[in-house]
């Protein structure tokens, strides 16, 4: 009789464990497989060109251009889940009831979750709007952190990002000032990635713009005879004219709900504080951001 060494033993076992192991997301990319197909076919159509008598076809004359690409994105959206887990965001992510999906999640120990072709539409950005889009479903990547809101992210998550980011930016060729949050888009419904999120990091590596921290320093406010308290504070000038609705309208936000508009600003670039109102020093920075948009 033949012996078997005892590592052979296990890993012949730890194989066919593998081998035998069902794969719980089988099901669902099957379906993801099926629809991909489908909505291929449609891209392949040859639109039918209007017959004698015919008053609901507008095509006269179908000749197929050599000239063409596949759309490309040209915004990356980042979100939190507000969800207790990975695999509750992609129970989420593939129930068709939902209606809701992204293009990658990141998980807390940095394992990044494909689940839609960058090509293809992701249904995260919903009724948002950023300047003149109102369709950032149709030129975005959406990109979810696996996070409550209500949580600092983690270092493996924020690593795991930056490399998502780097190789989508290279990609695509996505402007920096074009990597923004759910809050920026949506501001009278969102507030993800919430105060927690590290927007100035980002920025640092070339995803999204920040203020001119440089001009930022520390100074003693008084806030009664003989007392004062230490304010970090801007040190750059607002003319008289300015207007902070025109700052933020330019940015990108939509001003319709002001407050909201003002919320979500400070979300992103303030973070300390994010109530609806813009103090003295939060329209000095929103003056030094409003310039590098224009």
């Amino acid at each position: 009789m033949r012996r078997i060494s005892f590592p052979s033993l296990v890993l012949t076992l730890a194989v066919f464990i593998y081998a035998c192991s069902p794969n719980p997301y089988r099901a669902i990319n099957k379906q993801h497989k099926k629809q991909v197909k489908a909505q291929t076919q449609k891209i392949a159509e040859i639109p039918e060109v209007r017959q004698e008598g015919d008053t609901t076809n507008v095509t006269d004359l179908w000749v197929g251009t050599t000239n063409f690409s596949i759309r490309k994105p040209n915004f990356v959206i980042i979100h939190h889940t507000a969800q207790d887990s990975l695999e509750q965001t992609i129970k989420t992510f593939t129930l068709s009831r939902t209606q809701v999906s992204s293009h990658y999640v990141v998980s807390k120990d940095g394992e990044i979750v494909q689940m839609l072709n960058d090509y293809l539409r992701s249904w995260h950005a919903g009724r948002g709007k950023w300047g003149h889009d109102t369709d950032l479903n149709s030129s975005s990547i959406g990109i979810e952190l696996d996070n409550n809101g209500s949580e600092p992210f983690t270092e493996a998550q924020i690593e795991s990002l930056l490399r998502l980011l780097k190789r989508l930016k290279e990609d695509y060729n996505i402007p920096t000032a074009n990597f923004i949050g759910h809050a920026d888009i949506a501001p009278a419904r969102k507030v993800d990635p919430s105060a927690y999120f590290p927007w100035k990091k980002l920025a640092e590596e070339g995803y999204g713009l920040w203020y001119d921290d440089y001009l930022m320093m520390e100074i003693d406010v008084p806030t009664a005879p003989g007392t004062y308290t230490t304010e970090t504070v801007m040190l750059e000038t607002v003319p008289d004219h300015f207007d902070p609705k025109e700052a933020l309208r330019i940015i990108g936000y939509d001003t319709s709900d002001l407050g909201s508009a003002i919320r979500a600003f400070k979300i992103h670039f303030i973070q300390t504080d994010t109530s609806g109102e813009l103090k003295e020093n939060d329209i000095r920075i929103l003056h030094n951001l409003y310039k590098k948009y224009l």
